[in-house]
C-alpha cells in the first residue's frame, strides 16, 4: 500500500471520510470560529514518539546524562507509543485525570510514513513520506526520561493530532520549522525543528533500521526542553509553520 498526497487530507467530524483539499481550504475551516467542527485525526497508523531528540532538551539533563541509569547521551533513537486511545483531532476537549492538577503540552511535528519503510538510507528517507501533522505529545509531570510510564503519557486523549496532513511536496524544508505553543491565546513556548539532534531524513533511517514504519504511521520528531503546562479550562494552540494549527481544550476529568 501506499499512501501519498499531492495536497493536505483532513477528516472534518461528519464527514464519511478523509478528503484531501488545499491547505487554505482545510486551515479556513479549522480556523473558522470557536463554534466551527472539530476534526477527527487525519490517520490512525500508529504513533511512536521519540525521546530527547532536541539538543535542548538533552542539554536540560546536564550531568545526568553521564550518571545512573543514563551513563552516556543515546546512541540510538529512543521511542516509545502513543496508543490509539491517546490520538484525537482538533478541536477535541482533551480530559485532565483526576489524579493531576496539570498537564505537560508536548508540541512537535508528526512525519507520516507513505510507503513501507525499512533499512531505509538518509538519502532516500523523505521519499518515503507522505507529509507532515502538528502533535501535542501531552503527558503528565514526571521525572523519568528513558522509561516514560505509560500511565503518564498514554492516557485517553493524550496526542491530539492534525488537523491536517500537508503533502511532502508542500514543506521543502521540514528541519527548520517554527513551532509555537499558545496557552489561551498567550505564547508559551517556542522552538524549532533546526534543533534536532537527528534531522528528519537521519531519525527515519535510524528507525527503519531496526524497525519497519508502514503507511500511515506517524513518527514525531521529539518535544524541545520545558513543555509548558497547562490545566483544566486552558485552551492549547500548537502551530507549526506551513503545517497547520492545532487546538483543543483541556476539561477537568471525574474526581474519584
Amino acid at each position: 500500500m501506499i499512501f501519498m498526497l499531492e495536497q493536505s487530507l483532513a477528516h472534518p467530524q461528519g464527514a464519511p471520510l478523509a478528503t484531501e483539499a488545499s491547505a487554505e481550504r482545510w486551515q479556513a475551516l479549522a480556523s473558522a470560529d470557536r463554534h466551527g467542527p472539530a476534526f477527527l485525526p487525519p490517520t490512525r497508523g500508529t504513533v511512536y514518539g521519540t525521546l530527547l531528540n532536541h539538543r535542548d532538551a538533552l542539554a536540560a539533563l546536564g550531568d545526568q546524562v553521564n550518571a545512573a541509569p543514563y551513563k552516556a547521551p543515546p546512541q540510538a533513537p529512543i521511542l516509545y507509543i502513543k496508543p490509539r486511545n491517546t490520538v484525537v483531532g482538533h478541536r477535541v476537549p482533551v480530559l485532565v485525570p483526576a489524579d493531576a492538577t496539570e498537564l505537560e503540552m508536548g508540541a512537535t511535528l508528526g512525519v507520516v510514513i507513505g510507503r513501507t519503510a525499512s533499512r531505509v538510507t538518509a538519502a532516500e528517507a523523505l521519499a518515503f513520506v507522505a507529509g507532515y501533522t502538528v502533535v501535542n505529545d501531552i503527558s503528565v509531570p514526571h521525572a523519568s526520561v528513558y522509561r516514560p510510564s505509560m500511565r503518564f503519557k498514554c492516557r485517553d486523549g493524550f496526542c491530539p493530532m492534525g488537523p491536517t496532513i500537508v503533502a511532502r511536496a508542500l514543506v521543502p524544508d521540514p528541519d527548520a520549522l517554527g513551532i509555537t505553543v499558545a496557552i489561551d491565546g498567550e505564547t508559551a513556548q517556542q522552538s524549532s525543528t533546526a534543533g534536532l539532534v537527528r534531522p528528519i531524513a537521519r531519525l527515519i533511517a535510524d528507525v527503519t533500521e531496526f524497525m519497519t514504519l508502514f503507511p500511515g504511521d506517524v513518527l514525531t520528531v521529539g518535544v524541545a526542553a520545558n513543555a509548558p503546562r497547562a490545566r483544566a479550562g486552558q485552551t492549547v494552540t500548537i502551530t507549526i509553520d506551513g503545517v497547520g494549527q492545532l487546538e483543543n481544550t483541556l476539561v477537568a476529568g471525574a474526581t474519584a
